[in-house]
C-alpha cells in the first residue's frame, strides 16, 4: 500500500429511517450478540437499496452497499452521482464522522474535510479562534498555525470580520473561512463536498485554483464531490460514479463523466417523438430525433472533445422519401451557431439518418436544435424548433464560450449514414 492513500474494501452503511439508533433495546442486544459471535447482524438482512423514488417496505436502508476502490497518493478523484446516491455518506465515513456498518477503510495521511457549512466551527468563537482550534485538531502547534494565519485570512477575504463570532457570518463567509482553513493547514488528503456551491462564482474559481495547486504542485490527494461537471472535469483525473448507494463506475475522469451522463440521460430522456396522428397529413415528416454519445447511448451532456450523434427518423406517406434535411444548432439565446444539411432521395417510406458532429467542434455552453424537412423550392414538409437540449462541458481546455454569438448560416462538414 506504499502508493495508496485510501483503500476502501466492501464498505456498507445502513440507516434506520425515522429513528436515532436502532430504536429498541432488543434490537441493540441482538445486534451486539451477533457481532460477538462473529455472525451477520440480523437486521442487515432486511435492509433495502437506497432508492428515494420508491416507498419500500422496510425501515432499514443501505445508504452505501459493498463499495470498494483505491485512491492513489497525489490523485484528484471526482465523486459524482445524483442527490441521494451516497456521496456525502461516503465522505463522512472517510472523514470518520460516522463509522461504516460493514467493511474496512485504510487511510495513509492526515485528512482535512469540508463537508457542510460550518462543520468543525464553534459558533461562539471568532474566526481567528476557530482557525487556531481547527489547527489544533489537525495536530499543529500554535507556532505552525500562526505561520499560516495571515495566508488563511487573506485567502478567505474575511479580514474585516475575523475577530467576530462566526455565528454572525453568512453561509458564504462560513464556506470561505472553512475552505481557507482546510486547504492551508497542510493535510495530506483534502476532502471537499459540494458546499462550494454556496460561494460566489469568483470564490468558486479561486477554490478550484487552490485545490489544483494543492494537487499538482504539492502532490496531495484530493477527493471532490460536485454536481458541476465542468469543475470536476477541470480539477480531477480519476472519477467514480455512485447510484442508489452502489458503485457503478470507477476509472478516468472523462470516462466517469460520460458514464454518468449516459445513465442520467437514460433516466430523463429529452428525445423528440412526433405525433403520428397529426403527421399523417404531411408528405414527408420527422418521426423522431435522438441525441447519442459515440457508444450509442442516449446522452444530454458531453465533454468538449466528445463526439455527438444525432439520430433522425424520416417517414413518407407516399412510399418515396425525397427531401432535404437541414439541422441548425442553436445557442441558449436561440441564435444559430451553424447549419448542416443533406439531400435524401429513397424509394422507401422510412429511413434513419445518423449524423456525427465531430469532437472539439462546439464550444462549452447550452444548445438545442432546429430541424427542417423541405425541397429545393423551399416548400417545407416539416419543421421542429428548439428540441433536444444538450450541454457541452469544458474539459479543462479553457475555451472561449459561444454564448451570445450569432454565427449565422455556417455550413460545416459532418459524417452521414443512411439506413433503410
Amino acid at each position: 500500500m506504499s502508493d495508496i492513500a485510501i483503500r476502501i474494501e466492501e464498505v456498507s452503511k445502513m440507516y434506520r429511517l425515522g429513528a436515532v439508533g436502532s430504536g429498541s433495546l432488543v434490537q441493540d442486544v441482538n445486534s451486539m450478540i451477533a457481532r460477538v459471535r462473529g455472525k451477520e447482524d440480523p437486521y442487515q438482512k432486511i435492509g433495502q437499496t437506497n432508492d428515494r423514488s420508491s416507498k419500500g417496505d422496510s425501515d432499514y436502508v443501505w445508504s452505501l452497499k459493498d463499495i470498494s476502490f483505491d485512491v492513489r497518493k497525489g490523485d484528484a478523484v471526482g465523486i459524482i452521482g445524483k442527490n441521494g446516491a451516497g456521496k456525502s455518506t461516503l465522505l463522512k465515513i472517510l472523514s470518520r464522522v460516522t463509522a461504516p456498518t460493514t467493511g474496512s477503510i485504510k487511510i495513509k495521511g492526515r485528512i482535512a474535510s469540508l463537508l457542510e457549512v460550518g462543520t468543525g466551527f464553534h459558533p461562539e468563537l471568532s474566526g481567528r479562534d476557530n482557525i487556531y482550534m481547527n489547527g489544533a485538531i489537525f495536530g499543529m502547534d500554535r507556532r505552525e498555525i500562526r505561520s499560516k494565519l495571515d495566508e488563511i485570512i487573506d485567502f478567505s477575504g474575511c479580514e474585516r470580520y475575523i475577530d467576530t463570532p462566526v455565528k454572525r457570518y453568512s453561509s458564504g463567509m462560513y464556506v470561505r473561512l472553512a475552505f481557507a482553513v482546510a486547504a492551508h493547514l497542510d493535510p495530506e488528503i483534502l476532502i471537499v463536498d459540494e458546499v462550494l456551491a454556496v460561494g460566489d462564482a469568483e470564490f468558486q474559481k479561486k477554490c478550484l485554483g487552490k485545490m489544483r495547486d494543492v494537487n499538482n504542485k504539492e502532490g496531495r490527494t484530493v477527493l471532490f464531490v460536485s454536481h458541476n461537471m465542468g469543475a470536476v472535469a477541470e480539477l480531477c483525473r480519476s472519477g467514480i460514479v455512485l447510484s442508489n448507494g452502489h458503485l457503478k463506475f470507477a476509472g478516468t475522469n472523462s470516462d466517469a463523466i460520460a458514464f454518468y451522463s449516459r445513465i442520467d440521460a437514460n433516466q430523463t430522456t429529452n428525445d423528440y417523438i412526433a405525433d403520428e396522428q397529426k403527421s399523417q397529413l404531411k408528405q414527408n415528416y420527422i418521426s423522431f430525433v435522438k441525441i447519442k454519445g459515440e457508444h450509442g447511448n442516449s446522452q444530454s451532456e458531453f465533454l468538449f472533445d466528445n463526439k455527438i450523434i444525432l439520430q433522425i427518423g424520416l417517414k413518407n406517406n407516399e412510399k418515396k422519401i425525397d427531401t432535404t434535411i437541414s439541422i441548425a444548432l442553436l445557442n441558449k439565446k436561440l441564435n444559430r451557431v451553424f447549419t448542416i444539411q443533406k439531400q435524401i432521395s429513397l424509394n422507401s417510406n422510412f429511413c434513419t439518418l445518423e449524423i456525427a458532429l465531430p469532437s472539439s467542434l462546439i464550444a462549452p455552453n447550452l444548445y438545442s436544435f432546429n430541424i427542417v424537412s423541405y425541397i429545393h423550392n423551399k416548400i417545407v414538409f416539416d419543421s421542429i424548433d428548439n428540441i433536444c437540449p444538450i450541454k457541452i462541458i469544458d474539459n479543462g481546455t479553457e475555451l472561449a464560450s459561444a454564448e451570445g454569438l450569432d454565427y449565422g448560416d455556417i455550413i460545416v462538414g459532418s459524417e452521414w449514414k443512411v439506413t433503410i
